[in-house]
Parts: C-alpha cells; sequence; structure tokens
C-alpha cells in the first residue's frame, strides 16, 4: 500500500461525512481510521436524536449491534493467550452444564466459527430476560441444538455473546462479569474510554437515538427470526430501552463511538500490540485470517454465502459485491465484524489500517450509505 496521499486528510473524510449524511440518507455518522497505529481520522456530522435535534459530537455514542462481537471474541483469544482456554476443547470442559440436549462434544472452535447449532434465541425471550445474564445462559446450555455441532454454518446473531462470555469467565481466576473483564483487561490497558457491553448510567445522554429502518416484507417463518425474535429485534424500542442498554448482551449490544472501535481494530492491524501494549501473539493474530469450512455456501441463518474466520471474525475477500466486502476489500487477510444496520469495524493487516463506522440509521443498504467513506479510503490511502 502506498503511503497516504499528500492531501487534507480531516478535509477529504470530513467531506465524505457530510456526502454521506447529505446525498446518502444518514442520520448520525462517525468515521475514525488508525494507520500505523495512529489516529488519523475522527470525523462526525449529522443527528443523533431527531427528536430533540441534538447533534452527533465526537463523544457521541451508538448502538453498534455485533460490530462487539469482535471485542468479545478478542477477550477469549487472551483467555486463550493466558493458557486458559483451549480451542480445539469443548465448551462443556470449562462450562460443564452446556453438555445438556448432545452438546457435550461441541468445542470452542465451534463457537467461534458459528457452527454451534444453536443460533437460535430461546422460546419466549422478551427485552427483560434478555437483559438477565444469568437466564440467557442457563437457557442456551439447556438448548438443543438445531445440527450437530460442527458440521453447518448458522450465524449466532445474538447467542454467539453469551456462550463466548460464559466460557470467558469460567476460565477468569477473578470470576469477573464479562462486561468488567472486557473494561480491565482490553479496555484500560488500550486507554479506550468509550465502549460498553452494559453501560454505567451516567453516559446514557451521549447515546444516539435508532433511527428504525423502513420494514420489508419478509416471511415471518425464515431462520433469521430464529436468531433475532421480533420481540427482541434491533429498533429503538428495544436496544433503547434502559434495562437492555445496561444488560451484559455481549453478541449485539456494543454501545460506542468509532475513535473507540477503531482502537480496538487497531491492535489487530498492528500484529496485538499498539502503544507498546501486546494483548495478543503476532502468530495467534495471523491465525484469526484461517476462514470457516464451507464459507461458499449460504450461512443457514442469514441466507448468503459469508467470510467468516475460526476466530469469530468476518474476513475479507470476494465473496460477493455485497456489504462489507465492497466496503472492506478484497483482502482475505482483513479481519472485520459488522452490526446490524450497518455499523463496523476493520483490520487490514498488510495496510496496518484500522477503520470504524458509527451510525445511527438502520440500513439495509449500508455498501451504498458508505460509498463516500470508502472513496476516501482509497483517495487518501491508495487501496485500490
Amino acid at each position: 500500500m502506498a503511503a497516504p496521499a499528500m492531501v487534507d486528510i480531516h478535509t477529504v473524510f470530513q467531506a465524505a461525512v457530510d456526502s454521506a449524511i447529505r446525498e446518502h440518507g444518514e442520520v448520525g455518522l462517525q468515521v475514525a481510521v488508525y494507520h500505523r497505529g495512529e489516529l488519523v481520522v475522527d470525523a462526525w456530522g449529522g443527528i443523533a436524536d431527531e427528536t430533540t435535534g441534538r447533534a452527533v459530537d465526537r463523544d457521541t455514542l451508538f448502538a453498534c449491534f455485533s460490530v462487539i462481537k469482535a471485542v468479545t471474541a478478542m477477550a477469549l483469544h487472551i483467555q486463550a493467550e493466558r493458557g486458559l482456554i483451549d480451542y480445539e476443547q469443548s465448551i462443556a470442559t470449562y462450562w460443564p452444564e452446556f453438555a445438556a440436549a448432545g452438546k457435550d462434544r461441541a468445542t470452542i472452535r465451534d463457537a467461534l466459527s458459528h457452527r454451534l447449532g444453536i443460533p437460535q434465541m430461546p422460546d419466549g425471550v422478551t427485552p427483560e430476560l434478555m437483559s438477565d445474564y444469568d437466564w440467557m445462559v442457563d437457557a442456551l446450555a439447556k438448548m438443543e441444538p438445531r445440527f450437530e455441532p460442527g458440521t453447518d454454518n448458522a450465524y449466532m446473531c445474538y447467542t454467539f455473546g453469551w456462550v463466548i462470555a460464559e466460557c470467558v469467565r469460567r476460565t477468569d481466576p477473578k470470576r469477573r462479569p464479562f462486561g468488567q473483564f472486557v473494561q480491565e483487561e482490553i479496555c484500560t490497558p488500550l486507554k479506550i474510554t468509550d465502549l460498553w457491553i452494559g453501560i454505567p448510567d451516567e453516559i446514557e445522554p451521549r447515546i444516539a437515538r435508532i433511527k428504525n429502518s423502513v420494514p420489508r416484507p419478509l416471511a415471518p417463518d425464515l431462520p433469521i427470526f430464529s436468531a433475532i425474535p421480533p420481540e427482541v429485534a434491533t429498533v429503538e424500542e428495544v436496544f433503547g430501552r434502559a434495562d437492555v442498554r445496561r444488560s451484559c448482551n455481549p453478541g449485539a449490544n456494543g454501545i460506542m463511538n468509532a475513535r473507540s472501535a477503531a482502537r480496538v481494530f487497531a491492535l489487530l492491524a498492528n500484529g496485538g500490540a499498539l502503544d507498546g501494549v501486546r494483548l495478543l501473539s503476532e502468530e495467534r493474530v495471523r491465525s484469526f485470517s484461517t476462514p470457516r469450512r464451507d464459507t461458499d455456501r449460504p450461512d443457514t441463518i442469514l441466507g448468503f454465502p459469508v467470510r467468516v474466520g475460526t476466530a469469530g471474525f468476518w474476513l475479507g475477500g470476494n465473496v460477493s459485491n455485497d456489504y462489507p466486502y465492497r466496503l472492506v476489500g478484497d483482502n482475505p487477510r482483513t479481519l472485520c465484524h459488522p452490526g446490524a444496520g450497518g455499523s463496523i469495524g476493520w483490520a487490514d493487516p498488510d495496510a496496518n489500517l484500522a477503520v470504524a463506522i458509527c451510525h445511527n440509521r438502520m440500513t439495509h443498504s449500508p455498501s451504498e450509505a458508505f460509498a463516500p467513506i470508502r472513496a476516501a479510503l482509497d483517495q487518501v490511502f491508495d487501496l485500490t
């Protein structure tokens, strides 16, 4: 990759943010970019709350949904780095109750690869029950898998988080709540100030209001609705609730700003270390780009092929011309994670580039909405 072009980087990216809002329907938006371990872009614009007119600023926080899965996976990899977790061991080795209903041989790797067989949420789930961490992990431990673990791909829209987090909690000598583990073992060492799985009360006024997407006429029996039931959909009426915002939902309830999200991915782009702090070995981070089996087949929950790796991240590469691949590019070593509605973070280790986009408009076409941002990346960093 060529060195950044001799342009005013802030001007280019601020223009891209303004274009996404003015011409592509975005409401509130932040973009942050780390290059070679340095924050080189921190741009924002638009409206955080259309009901009050509150503007987005550099400290506005957004519900970024599954972007948090990258952080949750990183927490587990830290435990593996310490010798506390073995990817090929059964989950029941660390969490004996999980062996129920035919899951006794399901491995940590099966969970990281979304090949565990329990993408579905428990019957009767409500926002209140989803917000009860103990209820969720107990229900998932008892759940019968849809297929023999390790034999098919089924993206765990929500359930991924509780399974991975409970494995981390069970192997943590201090048995800390997972949100506390993330703060103490990831955010504090990396000086990340605004990334949460379960918010403290004082930051709630900074969170942007979600603008729900226009409903699409979809068959109610689609597999995706078992993984994200309408009762706990990715809408303001659910994820804007005080109890949901404060809950530990490590697969879908990430609240952050772009600057903090990009810093997480900067660690990955830089081989597991940032500003002299090493959380993961270079060899381990390189292994994260290994794709899971059958990436060319449609995922049984999402309904289309996705390049998911064996370590909990989505991967770059030309699987299709749609989101997120049009945005993150063709490098198969790129590690990324999109969230419902379009928020995303990614790390290109070959370019030592990390990018995060946080927004509050739930859209079905994020590649189109973020086209100005991709154009700015290509212009400044010569990624084409």
